[in-house]
């Protein structure tokens, strides 16, 4: 109860805070969409990594120079990759990361009904026809004999 209480224990240090409380905001806004290179599955903003701090660092560095967030953010993509956003953006290189969820639930979808399909046309064909009288007729042979 205590911890889902606290939140998040974010690992930036008082002697990295900017003193404006609204660039100290952006600039946490802009870290939380950043990966840590090292933790890779944790922000920059939750990262005690001191690669993270260097990135929460330059990111506030960035902000007081007068840089906006897009242009924090593409400085920093320029500088590692796009492998430092949580939140890789859409484009060529990265469109299989987007495309590919959508498409693997729609092959599931198309198996799925092609199974239906056969499921029913399987049911239909076990299903007897009532016999001819010809076929009567051999039937009531067979079981005289």
């Amino acid at each position: 109860m205590a911890l889902a209480i606290a939140g998040p224990a974010l690992a930036v240090q008082p002697d990295e805070m900017l003193k404006d409380p609204a660039q100290e905001q952006r600039a946490r806004d802009i870290s939380q969409h950043l990966r840590c290179l090292v933790c890779q599955n944790q922000s920059i903003d939750d990262s005690d990594a001191g690669l993270a701090r260097d990135l929460r660092l330059l990111v506030r560095e960035r902000i007081e120079k007068g840089d906006s967030n897009s242009q924090v953010i593409d400085y920093l993509v320029a500088r590692y990759g796009e492998f430092v956003l949580l939140k890789p953006r859409f484009s060529w290189q990265t469109a299989i990361l987007w495309v590919a969820p959508a498409l693997i639930l729609l092959a599931g979808a198309i198996g799925f009904g092609v199974m239906l399909h056969r499921r029913r046309d399987a049911a239909e064909m076990a299903v007897a026809a009532p016999l001819s009288d010809e076929e009567k007729k051999k039937l009531a042979e067979l079981t005289k004999g």
